[in-house]
Formats: C-alpha cells, sequence, structure tokens
C-alpha cells in the first residue's frame, strides 16, 4: 500500500496568499480539465467566483481547454458561452482541421506536432490582459506539448509586457530521476522538444518556468511561480492524495506516464503504441509481431522492474485501426528500479531484430522527439543499448548542475 501526504497544489496556495498579485488585473488562463484543486473543482470555476479576480479569457494547449480533441488535432478559437469570455487556441488556432485527420492521426502528428505554426501567441490575443496564469499538470517528460505551450506564453508576455505567473503541481514520476539525451539545440528543437533537457527531466512545471526563463527566453519573463506545499523531490503521483486527471486522452493513468519517456518513441516507428486501446503505452505491438517470441525475448534481458506479456489487441484510432495487433504488454513491478527510456530501447532493439524486413523508423520525426539523430544510428547499427545510454550520462551530470539553482523542492 502506498502511503500518502496531503500535498497543496500551487492554485491552492495562490487564492490563499497570492490574490494581491492579480488585484485590479485582467487576468488569462492557460488551462486544461486537469486545472483543478485538491476537490476536484476546476481552476476556471474557482477563479470565476473568487472576488477580486477578474478573469477575461481562457487558453487552451493541445487537445484544448476541455480536453476534447485528440492528438495532432487542431483545436479552433471557441467562447466560454457561461462566462462570456473568449477561449483562445494556443494549438492550431490559425488551422483547420483536415477532414480525414483521425483516420491519419500519426501522419497529422508527425506533421503538425513539431512545427511552430498555429501555436505562437499573437497580439490580439493578449492586448486585453495585464497577468496570464498558467495551470496545467505535465507528464515528467520532455515529449510533451504543455511544455513549449508554457515557453510561448512566457516569451509573449516577455514581448507585451505581461506578467506571468505558474501555478506548479506535481512531477507525477518523481522530481529525482532523469533519463535520456538532451536535446541538441537548436537543430532539433521543435514544439514537441522545445530546449536542451533530458527525455525524463526531473521538474515541474514551475521548476521548468524558471530554468526556461533564465537560460533560453530570448527576452525574459516577468515570471512568478507558486511553489506547492507538501511536495517532496521523490514523490510518485500516487503519493500525494491527489486525485489522477487524465493530462490528454491517451495518458488515462499513472502507469502511463511511467511508461511514457520510453514507449512516446514508438510514435516515431510502425509499431503501434497502443493508442486508441485502454492502454495505451502500456502495450504495443503490430500485425506482423510474433508477441509470444518477442515477451519471451524481452523477459530473458531480465531488465530491471519489469516484465512483458504476450498481449493481441485492435487499435480503434491511429496505426493499424481495426486491425489485430499482436505484441506485448510493460508491466512494472518495481518503478524505483525501472528505467523507461533503457527498456523502450531493448524493446526496439529487440523488435527490428526480429523483424528486419517489415520495422521502420519515421526517422525524420524519431529524431525530432528523440532531440537527436544518434540513438537512432546507434540501433540501425546495433550498438549495444548500455553502450548508447552510457554516451548520455557526462550531459545528463552538466544538466542536474544547470538545473539545480531553480529546484523549489
Amino acid at each position: 500500500m502506498t502511503s500518502q501526504s496531503n500535498v497543496k497544489l500551487g492554485v491552492e496556495v495562490f487564492l490563499e496568499k497570492h490574490l494581491d498579485l492579480v488585484k485590479s488585473k485582467r487576468l488569462g488562463l492557460i488551462t486544461n480539465p486537469t486545472g483543478t484543486d485538491s476537490n476536484l473543482t476546476s481552476t476556471i470555476t474557482l477563479f470565476s467566483n473568487t472576488p477580486g479576480i477578474h478573469l477575461a479569457a481562457l487558453y487552451g494547449p493541445e487537445h484544448g481547454v476541455r480536453g476534447e480533441t485528440q492528438a495532432g488535432e487542431y483545436v479552433s478559437y471557441d467562447r466560454d458561452e457561461k462566462l462570456d469570455i473568449p477561449m483562445f487556441s494556443l494549438y492550431g488556432q490559425s488551422r483547420q482541421s483536415h477532414p480525414d485527420m483521425l483516420k491519419n492521426i500519426d501522419e497529422h502528428m508527425r506533421s503538425f506536432d513539431t512545427v511552430d505554426e498555429g501555436k505562437l501567441i499573437e497580439l490580439a490575443m493578449v492586448e486585453n490582459i495585464d497577468v496570464l496564469v498558467f495551470d496545467i499538470q505535465d507528464v515528467g517528460t520532455r515529449i510533451y506539448t504543455y511544455l513549449a505551450t508554457m515557453a510561448y506564453a512566457m516569451q509573449a508576455c516577455a514581448e507585451n509586457e505581461i506578467e506571468f505567473i505558474v501555478l506548479d503541481r506535481p512531477n507525477p514520476i518523481n522530481g529525482i530521476d532523469m533519463e535520456g539525451p538532451i536535446l541538441e539545440y537548436p537543430e532539433y528543437s521543435s514544439f514537441v522538444g522545445l530546449y536542451p533537457i533530458p527525455i525524463r527531466h526531473g521538474m515541474t512545471v514551475g521548476e521548468l518556468a524558471q530554468l526556461f526563463n533564465s537560460n533560453f527566453l530570448s527576452l525574459k519573463a516577468k515570471l512568478t511561480v507558486i511553489p506547492m506545499m507538501g511536495w517532496e523531490r521523490q514523490m510518485w503521483f500516487d503519493e500525494t492524495s491527489l486525485p489522477w486527471i487524465m493530462p490528454s486522452p491517451n495518458m488515462p493513468s499513472l502507469d502511463a506516464a511511467t511508461v511514457y519517456p520510453g514507449q512516446v518513441f514508438f510514435e516515431g516507428t510502425n509499431i503501434s503504441e497502443g493508442r486508441g486501446t485502454t492502454k495505451p503505452f502500456e502495450l504495443f505491438g503490430a500485425p506482423w509481431i510474433d508477441g509470444t517470441k518477442l515477451a519471451r525475448a524481452l523477459n530473458a534481458l531480465n531488465p530491471p522492474g519489469v516484465c512483458f506479456r504476450e498481449a493481441w489487441f485492435t487499435p480503434g484510432i491511429s496505426k493499424y485501426e481495426g486491425q489485430v495487433c499482436e505484441g506485448a504488454q510493460i508491466h512494472v513491478t518495481d518503478r524505483t528500479r525501472f528505467k523507461p527510456f533503457k527498456t523502450s530501447m531493448h524493446i526496439i532493439q529487440s523488435i527490428m531484430d526480429m523483424n528486419t524486413e517489415q520495422f521502420l523508423f519515421h526517422s525524420e520525426y524519431f529524431d525530432k522527439i528523440m532531440g537527436t539523430a544518434k540513438v537512432r544510428e546507434a540501433l540501425e547499427e546495433h550498438h549495444d543499448v548500455s553502450e548508447i545510454m552510457n554516451k548520455f550520462c557526462a550531459d545528463l551530470d552538466i544538466f542536474r548542475n544547470l538545473r539545480n539553482p531553480h529546484l523549489l523542492y
């Protein structure tokens, strides 16, 4: 049984102690369904019902303010009829959805997720606010578009002399462990990986905002981070007493977030990452894989803290929609020992070795989300996974020193 600690979120600390920051100011809010207090009251409702807060506009990241759109799907401008305020899209407001988008979701992700188009904040979107607040739950992995949305919003606020406030939330997969290569900047900078940080960064969104502001933004935002109370770096989300709300449609559980720092790379291959099933990122496979043979080979590697079970599944959307896929499910048995990135590199290498004719990298997208071409090239050259991992150690030490001044807990 996991012991729990009562964590007070940044939004709760803000409402109790920091309303002076927004007194007599028009407030814009970047949020989505994860923006709630510990009692599941949305930040939108809290702000609209709190005297002294003038909520003037809402801003939605990928998936929208309400979280209703799929990965890579363009989010259009809307209006909140109850509050009679605009809802601006920070993910594709200047683009129209392709009618076949959901039938080709992977292609659309690869073509749209990596570019700036439709994701930069325009002056007309912020000219009627004085302060912009960010309150969204992150998943602890660089490859998640909310971080780029936050950075772009900070830059826009700096350019327009608008204050920026981050209401901090936990890193759900703990704030200590780091893994994977540092993004090679600026060559591989994109909306799914903007700045040179590792894949698993071990930071909260508030800490990342301070890091971005100090080291990467061309203009410094007038930034205030409201820290949580009671959160400690070693905590996983289920140790916080907080309810899990899906950060995005394919992040249904902490189990999915735990494996995501490695399993996300199947998006850059022709292997289904389980999108369109009830276990996205935990299930993986393809119609041409022998799941029993694959699971046996992966378990023979004896990776720490994890085991594999052969599995069959039929995706409802995305790759191999409507086709029976054979593969495996990843079962984490000891998350303190489990290394998601290293484990998934073993999986990819094993599938490559067993299916040399069928396996395919979508090289440009794989390299974008990886932040470098070196990992793919090493896998294609059949380098040992441990050898690949060792090349990141020195860079992770450098990043650890870079992040230390910005840690709040």
